[in-house]
Order: structure tokens, then sequence, then C-alpha cells
């Protein structure tokens, strides 16, 4: 249905007025926003004309106007067609709206919310368990942080942020506190120049045993002073020279008590017991640190690319370590992150030298789901330059710095994100498209807004705030305490994310539920990605600042925005009812797709999106069939940039099951002996771009019911037919060429 917009000569004089909102944020005249209102009051044809001619009559000659001017002249339209009930009705609204926010930043209301411990804000973050105390203190500042953030925020976008239009991440931090988000930390600048973390100097290690030890000191320190991720970009080759040092020792005590023909071997033996060692200390350092934000740092660890017989070493002993898993149980480390790279001619395909760590990542991702994949050249061909993510999914675009003309990844940071909820749109375009192109732009705007109060806000910190980030080496350069800390964000060194969510619905809105196979819709969906990716590069020309459209992991906000739309607009079939909304560009979660055709409904839209991505698939139990994972990764590899392995892997301690826990109300139960006690079971689910662990740390409902909502995309039946499914495609491809002209 769409929505008539009245009076459009005569509202479209009013295209040019400006206006001013309470903050003194100004912006344009949307005069779709007076009949959406109008359609909400149930206002007939003869009512709205009367409100429109009240509007146009007193502003057609104003250059701008007040918001409130507006809304009182809105009211008096409604009591001039002798609706004063109408007009009560819209008053009540807007009296209630002020009153929610008033709430919201009231610090002694938002912490008696908290105190409720069936309140959502304590399962908000699946890394976070809000039973323990520092986790409690964080919560606790966390609240009151929010209150004050959306006080401290232009009052366009708290209030868009409060009635569910965009989402500010990381309220709970930022704008309180000017912290970034997430980061590639220099470390090999850090180990090379050594650091100070409180009072110590560290110098730079002379064993890998010394360098893993610091790395853990360093993922601490950082996590505590950004609230985002961190990530170790290439740690195999990080850390090789560390570990050849340990090699050298060992051959200098070979000189001395060994054998000459004896020695190398001895040597090599000594330094792999030393990587296994180092790494394995890695590991269980970091499972068992807190920040001080109250969870384990958020940290991704990448490797894969390095051909000595050292860099294999590492590899090999990363794969293994989580293989093996943690403690006497063989739990399953969520953190670090793993990501392991492809790339052809190194380890792609046999007789490749590196081979048989493929193998292994293949085995690991088996049993432990992670390691998830990064494709060289295609993460290149998207992004730019080769690098890891930080954390969870955020890319870096290629940078050169402009003084040496050098690429530079690790150093470089996010400012932070602002999402915004596209479903929301598209319901109320009603099937519109013209008005949706009308209320994205408005949603555009705000989100720009708040973008640049992100940039300005962060601007504001000291080198001394967070000393190790700025004047010690994480972030790249060394500052003086009288520098700004703009050098390190400046001429698009940094990014700022534009977010979104929920594709899936939104064409769903316009085309129904199962849209994935008509190319118009998947068009749409594409050109949604394309008008943010374009308006991002807009602002970047302007301000010089890296804007860039990030594919938003929305762990929390699946739920809230998909909760807010129920409020507002009721349980609409294959939207709002399923109670979540669908991660960024992603299949629907309930269809059935080969893992070849999510792919590649899902591989245009990074190229748009290349702020932040991720592509998985579901499996059942693959540890008998590493061959059919390793058909996908394959035939991925010329496909997706970023993939990761969802399979069955949750275990039961008391009858020894493993593979596929049911989905209950409750949680996850083991289908032999129905066991659900954390103690005893071991459950793992990707929550997003990262694995959590829901029975220890539970989630919001929406990501629950995502979560079982899951379909696996691989059978037996659909096996190794990568080759098959590629030869149809490119025929589909051709013979839509042939009809429409275009080139394949």
């Amino acid at each position: 249905m769409k929505v008539q917009i009245i009076n459009e000569k005569d509202l479209n004089n009013l295209t040019n007025l400006k206006v001013v909102k309470r903050d003194g944020t100004v912006t344009d005249f949307y005069a779709y926003k007076i009949e959406l209102v109008l359609k909400e009051l149930h206002a007939d044809e003869a009512t709205r004309q009367v409100v429109a001619l009240t509007l146009v009559d007193a502003l057609s000659n104003e250059s701008s106007v007040e918001a409130s001017r507006i809304a009182e002249l809105f009211v008096a339209g409604l009591k001039k067609a002798d609706h004063p009930e109408l007009a009560k009705i819209y008053q009540d609204y807007r009296r209630r709206d002020e009153e929610a926010f008033a709430e919201a930043t009231n610090p002694q209301h938002k912490l008696e919310q908290l105190f409720d411990r069936n309140s959502r804000v304590v399962h908000e973050n699946a890394n976070k368990d809000s039973k323990v105390f520092n986790t409690q203190r964080d919560l606790e500042a966390g609240v009151v942080s929010r209150a004050l953030g959306l006080r401290m925020l232009p009052g366009i976008v708290a209030k868009a942020h409060l009635r569910g239009d965009i989402h500010w991440h990381d309220l709970d931090y930022s704008p309180v506190t000017p912290e970034t988000n997430c980061c590639l930390i220099d470390f090999d600048e850090m180990f090379k120049h050594g650091f100070k973390i409180g009072n110590a100097w560290v110098s730079s290690p002379r064993s890998i045993q010394t360098a893993t030890a610091q790395m853990s000191q360093i993922i601490a320190n950082v996590a505590s002073l950004q609230y985002g991720g961190c990530s170790a970009n290439r740690i195999d080759q990080l850390l090789e020279p560390y570990a050849k040092l340990n090699y050298e020792k060992h051959m200098k005590d070979a000189e001395k008590w060994i054998a000459p023909d004896k020695r190398e071997d001895f040597a090599r033996a000594k330094t792999k017991k030393d990587i296994y060692d180092a790494m394995q200390a890695l590991e269980y350092e970091i499972n068992t640190l807190y920040s001080s934000q109250g969870q384990t740092p958020f940290t991704t660890i990448n490797f894969g690319l390095g051909t000595s017989w050292i860099a294999r070493e590492i590899q090999r002993a990363i794969l293994q370590i989580r293989i093996k898993g943690l403690g006497k149980e063989h739990r399953t480390a969520i953190f670090p992150k793993l990501i392991f790279t492809l790339k052809r001619g190194l380890n792609l395909n046999p007789g490749d030298p590196n081979y048989d760590i493929k193998q292994l990542a293949l085995e690991c991702s088996t049993k432990r789901m992670y390691p998830d994949l990064l494709m060289y050249d295609k993460i290149k061909e998207i992004t730019g330059s080769f690098k890891t993510p930080m954390g969870c999914r955020s890319f870096l675009q290629g940078w050169k710095d402009p003084e040496t003309g050098k690429e530079v990844n690790s150093g470089r940071m996010n400012l932070g994100v602002v999402t915004v909820n596209l479903p929301r749109i598209a319901l109320e375009a009603h099937g519109d498209k013209q008005l949706f192109w009308q209320i994205f732009k408005e949603k555009m705007r705000i989100c720009k807004i708040a973008l640049d109060y992100r940039i300005k806000r962060t601007k504001e910190a000291k080198p001394e705030n967070a000393p190790l980030l700025y004047m010690y080496g994480a972030f790249g350069k060394r500052l003086k305490k009288t520098d700004s800390v703009d050098e390190v964000f400046k001429n698009s060194r940094a990014t700022v994310s534009l977010g979104y969510i929920g594709l899936y619905e939104v064409c769903t809105t316009f085309y129904g539920p199962n849209w994935e196979h008509n190319k118009e819709a998947h068009d749409f969906a594409v050109s949604i990605t394309k008008a943010m990716h374009d308006l991002c590069a807009k602002w970047e020309d302007e301000e010089g600042y890296h804007f860039s459209l990030y594919s938003t992991p929305a762990e929390s906000l699946t739920d809230t925005f998909c909760q807010d739309d129920i409020k507002k607009f009721g349980r609409i079939e294959n939207i709002t009812d399923k109670e979540y909304y669908t991660n960024s560009f992603h299949y629907d979660v309930r269809k059935h797709p080969t893992p070849f055709e999510k792919l590649s409904f899902e591989e245009d839209f990074p190229y748009q999106a290349a702020g932040g991505f991720i592509h998985y698939c579901e499996y059942p139990n693959l540890r008998q069939n590493p061959k059919a994972l390793e058909a996908v990764w394959d035939w991925a590899y010329d496909h997706v940039g970023y993939l990761g392995t969802n399979t069955a892997i949750d275990q039961c301690f008391k009858c020894g099951f493993k593979g596929e826990f049911e989905a209950t109300a409750r949680g996850f139960k083991c289908p032999q002996c129905g066991n659900h006690d954390p103690a005893t079971c071991d459950v793992v689910k990707r929550t997003c771009g990262y694995l959590g662990n829901p029975q220890q740390r539970p989630m919001v409902h929406g990501r629950h019911e995502e979560i079982i909502h899951r379909v696996k995309h691989m059978n037996p039946g659909m096996i190794a037919n990568a080759a098959e499914f590629e030869k149809n495609r490119q025929m589909d491809a051709k013979a839509h060429a042939d009809i429409t002209g275009d080139q394949i």
C-alpha cells in the first residue's frame, strides 16, 4: 500500500524549509513525516487536507522554523478539522516521548533497572559473565554512562537511538569517555622499540616465550583502553624472529654438548617445544584474562602466510593447541578468534608447500569451528590490501602513509559505529519505493550527524588518557603528551563506520519472503548498500576521515531493533514475527540453500560494505568428513573474502555425547541425557562474527531465536558438487547476458 502524500503541490513549496531542532541541529523539512503521523492517527482525508493547508499557509513564506512550531501548527490543524481527540492523542504521544527521554537520561532509574536481574542489559554481550563482581561493576558504570551519554549526544541522534531508528553502539563507553573502538595492534613496533605499561618499561623480547607473554599483557591493556576487539596480524611471521632467537640459543648449547651431526635436530626439537609452549601459554593467558570492562579481551589472531620452518611450526602449534582444547575436559576455547589465510600457490591445493597446514586447519574447523578463513586474493580485491579484521569483522581499507608512501595496516583503528534500522524504513514506506528512499535520505542525515559527533568526541582524548595506545606504539605512532590524537586518525588513517541491518526483511517487505532468487529484489538490496557506500565516499571526500560501510554483527541489535518495531508495527509475518532481524546482507537463516548457493547470493555485498563483513555456512557434524568442508573452502576462494564455519561441536561430559545440542526455550540440552548444566557440558555457537557459550553466558532473546532457527546448508547429497554448481551458475549468467546484453 502506498502512502498518499497530501496536497503534494502545496507541500512541495516547503521543500526548501529548514527545521531547527531543540538542540540547534538544522534539518530539511520532510513532508512525508506529516502523512505518516496522520496515518497512525487514522485521520480521514478531509482532516489530512486541513492539517496540510494549515502548515502550508503558516510556513510557505518562511525559510526556517522551530520544530516545536511545526508541532503546534499540526495540533492547530487537527483542532481546526474538528478533531480535538486526535490532537490530544498526538500531544500525549509527544509527552510520553519526552518522558521516555527523561527516563533514559536518568542514571538513578537506569541503575534500578540493572538491579532487576531479569533485565536484558545483563545479556547484551555474550562475552560478559554478569554473575561476577568485575562485570557487575562494569555494568553499573555502563548504565550510568548510557544515561549521561544520551545527554551528551546531539538531541536528534539521542532520540533517534531511543526510538530505534538508529543505534549508537557501545553507549556504555562512548561518548562519556572518548575511547576508540577496535584496532590492529602494532606488536612489531612495540616489540622492536619496547613499551611502558604502568610503571614498568618493557624491553624487546629475547625469546618467543617472552614475546607471547608480552602480547598477553599488551592485549589486556589495550582491551581496557578501548571498547572493541583487537587483533594480531600475521602472528606466525610476527613471532618468527623471536623463535629464531630460541633456535640460535639452542644451537649454541648444542655446540657444547651435542655431536655435530645431531645439533640441528636438537636445536629444532627444542625450538618446536618452545613454540608449542609459548602458543599454549598465550591461549590460556587470553582465556583467563579479564579487561577492565569485565570481559575476556576480544582477541583475534591471523596466521598462515609464513613459509619458513619456524613460521610453519607456529601455525601448526596454534591449530594443535586449539584442537586439544582447554583444561582437563578439553573445552573449546572462545578466544582468541583464529583466522587462517588461504593463498593460491601457498596452501590452497595439493602440492602447495603449506597444503599440510591447510589440512590441519580443516581438522580444527570440524572440531572447534575456528579457524575462520581469509581468502588472500579476495581480501586484497575487496579492501585494497591484505590484513586481518579488527576483532570480529571490521576491516581497514588499503592505506599508504602520505609521508612515507608505505602501506600501513597495523597500528590503525576504528572510531566507532552507528547502525541504521533498515527494516523500519521499509515498514514505514508501506511498499512505496520512492517513499523508502525519502525516509532513507533522512535517516542517513541523522547517521552522518552521529558519526561526525563520534569523530569530534574521540578527538578530544589526550595521549596520556591511553598511553599504551598513543604514546607507546600500539597505534603505530608515539605521540607526545601535548600532541593531538588526531595525528593517528586524520587523512583516512582511521575508519568510522556506518552500519546496517536487515536487508532480508527490507526486501521481504517489497517482494515477499522468498525473494532470494528474484534478480530485481537482489539488485534492490545491492542498490541500498551502494547508496550507503556512495554516501560514505562523499563524506570522506568532504572531511578527510574514512567513513566505511559496515555489515553490523548485531549481537543484541538483532533483538533490539525487532522488539522496537514489534511495538511500533505489530507482528508482521516473516519480518517482525520471527522476533529477530537478519544480520546485514545474510541469507535467511531459516532457508536451506547449499553452501554454494548461499555464498553466491551474498558475494556481491562486501564490495560495497568493505568496512566490515563475514560469511558463514551451517553444517552438521563434519568430523568424519573434512573433505566436504574443503570443497566449500576451495570454491569460496574465488568468491568471498572472509568465511566462517558453523558446525556441531557441543559436548556433554556426563554421557559423552558430541554433536548438536537441542535448542529449548531455556537454552540448550544434551539430546542423549538431557543435561543442560554448564558445569558438565560445553555448548558453543557462533553468536555473530565470533563464538559464544550460551549456557555459561546467556544471550538476548532475539539472538537465541535466530540461532535456533538456523538450518544446515549441507547434507551428504550436497557434498563435493561445487564444480557442478559453478558450471550451472556460469550457464545461468551467460543466459541472462544473452537476454539483457549485459557483460558477464
